[in-house]
């Protein structure tokens, strides 16, 4: 094996300029697929820290998948029974015994809960109305499982069980309706039940609809408004570990008979598109690979047009077909594993070097770095595809002088 390298290494030293061109393909192309592949990556797993955050993991609300069986559906399961018109029962919505279920999802490990009760109403104020979203919070247990507290910019959502009479709004709303902490407005809701509510809390979130329209009081006072005693209509939990959601979703939805959403499942046309945009973005990545292995095919392919004769010599003294075409083999995977250690010390500059270029998005009120991913993987697949690419560029022309006949080439048949 060592002679048949050494010859290998001539073979590459003896053409050096021709080699280095193909020693830089690859070198930029191993750079390349990791430094657009750490980027989208990273970008990738920005986005969905993101969403996992600023969304519940799981929301229970007090809705069904499917409408309810009708009696003679279940007397009657295998006849051929048709129910038609069915109108549901008029009754107070809302999750029942919620006490209960809260104590049995307070006492699974990991889980963080919060009861909710929303509903709509119309805040008035100056002789302007605006419809809102209402939502009755237990601040203590709200804080757990939402992004809200880090969204002040005045009070904190604390200040609703200091003046329990107070509501917490956001900021484009308290712009529309120039209002500011201590400002009072009316709520109306239910059936005509009105209260007079102090501004406690303002917060910018980010997003314009949601400033504009939602609004948060206690549990106790939504509950009084939307006129729903001991009801609430919707739990809000976060996990410890949020790939746990789908799962615990399923258990829950069959343990309590309500609508179980994880947010894998709200999420399910978002993630489809991210595996989308990771197929065409390793596609266009490996293109750079593939045009690179076309400049070894060419340079060795030079070699074995140049080398004819040698080949020839070589066999008259007893090197084998398999021997030619493992030294031609040896030249790709010696152009493959200097490309592959140079590139990836290249990317890992270029990964460097994007990491520390700072943005600042639309809308958005802090400059932010680009969000760089350093997995292991990505440095393996690089270098893997990278010498995988050399070695199948370098078998063809290798195949070619394992077959060639010394005596046609001495005669120059060939």
């Amino acid at each position: 094996m060592r002679l048949l390298l050494a010859v290998a290494r001539t073979h590459l030293t003896s053409r050096l300029r021709a080699t280095l061109v193909s020693l830089g393909g690859v070198i930029l192309g191993v750079a390349f697929f990791l430094a657009v592949s750490a980027l989208m990556q990273g970008s990738e797993k920005d986005f969905i820290k993101r969403l996992i955050d600023s969304s519940p993991h799981i929301t229970i609300s007090d809705e069904n998948r499917s409408a309810s069986e009708q009696a003679a559906q279940i007397r009657w399961p295998d006849a051929a029974v048709a129910i038609r018109h069915v109108k549901p029962l008029n009754e107070t919505r809302g999750i029942r015994s919620y006490q209960q279920k809260l104590a049995i999802l307070q006492a699974i490990d990991g889980v963080k809960v919060a009861p909710v009760l929303v509903g709509s109403a119309v805040l008035q104020f100056a002789g302007r109305q605006q419809g809102v979203s209402l939502s009755g919070v237990v601040p203590v247990m709200m804080r757990e499982v939402s992004f809200l507290e880090d969204k002040f910019i005045a009070g904190e959502l604390a200040s609703l069980d200091i003046e329990p009479g107070g509501i917490i709004i956001g900021n484009n709303l308290a712009q529309k309706f120039s209002l500011r902490l201590g400002s009072t407005i009316s709520i109306v809701a239910g059936e005509n039940a009105t209260r007079t509510l102090r501004v406690v809390g303002i917060f910018k979130s980010g997003n314009a609809s949601y400033d504009e329209n939602q609004t948060f009081v206690l549990l106790k006072q939504a509950q009084a408004l939307l006129e729903r005693p001991q009801r609430i209509n919707r739990f809000i939990l976060q996990l410890k570990d949020p790939y746990l959601a789908r799962e615990l979703a399923q258990q829950l939805e069959t343990q309590f008979g309500y609508k179980a959403v994880s947010w894998l499942e709200a999420s399910e046309d978002i993630l489809s598109l991210l595996v989308i945009r990771n197929l065409i973005m390793f596609s266009v990545v490996a293109a750079i690979l593939v045009v690179a292995s076309f400049g070894i095919y060419n340079t060795i392919s030079t070699f074995v047009i140049e080398k004819t004769r040698d080949i020839a010599i070589l066999k008259s003294m007893g090197f084998h077909a398999r021997d030619v075409l493992t030294i031609f083999l040896l030249e790709g995977a010696i152009i493959g594993v200097l490309g592959s250690i140079l590139g990836l010390i290249l990317g890992a500059g270029l990964m460097q070097g994007l990491g520390m270029v700072e943005i600042k998005p639309p809308g958005a009120s802090q400059i932010s770095n680009l969000p760089i991913w350093w997995g292991a993987e990505q440095f393996i697949i690089a270098a893997a595809f990278a010498l995988l690419s050399c070695l199948a560029a370098s078998y063809l022309p290798a195949r070619r002088a394992s077959r060639l006949h010394p005596v046609d080439v001495l005669r120059g048949a060939t």
